[in-house]
């Protein structure tokens, strides 16, 4: 079993959303190598479209952004309507979305990164087994139609 880490947890509702508080800790903490301080935004389309351009020059709303500020520390926005959206896309369970993209968010803010095969797979497989973890189903399993 690994040890319980501590959180820090600050929740701020832009939008309505359907995590609580309480699903939002326990998808943070099962994700969790050290202890964190960490906020999660929930916001509408235009704001998340604002901040993928002001910070990754991308002119358009994105499902997740995270922001790392030290070794403990960090912001985690999600755009309430792109989640919504690709679940119902790619049929998955509401918050099973919601809960693999907090999980991968609180991976990247311990260091975790996608930006090449041999890391993507990394973080894929550490992720599936978090969401496994939690009874929630592979986050990377293709439905077939």
């Amino acid at each position: 079993m690994k040890p319980a880490r501590s959180l820090k947890l600050s929740v701020q509702y832009a939008c309505t959303a359907l995590p609580t508080r309480s699903q939002l800790r326990r998808w943070m903490k099962v994700a969790l190598q050290r202890d964190a301080l960490i906020t999660v935004r929930f916001v509408a389309e235009a704001e998340g479209r604002e901040l993928n351009k002001n910070y990754r020059g991308k002119d358009y709303a994105t499902n997740v952004l995270t922001f790392v500020y030290d070794d403990t520390a960090g912001d985690v926005v999600i755009c309430v309507p792109v989640v919504e959206r690709e679940a119902l896309e790619q049929s998955k369970p509401l918050l099973a979305h919601y809960a693999h993209l907090v999980i991968h968010a609180a991976l990247h803010l311990q260091g975790y990164d996608h930006e090449n095969d041999a890391d993507a797979l990394q973080m894929e497989a550490l992720e599936t087994a978090l969401m496994l973890e939690l009874h929630y189903p592979d986050p990377y399993q293709t439905l077939n139609g």
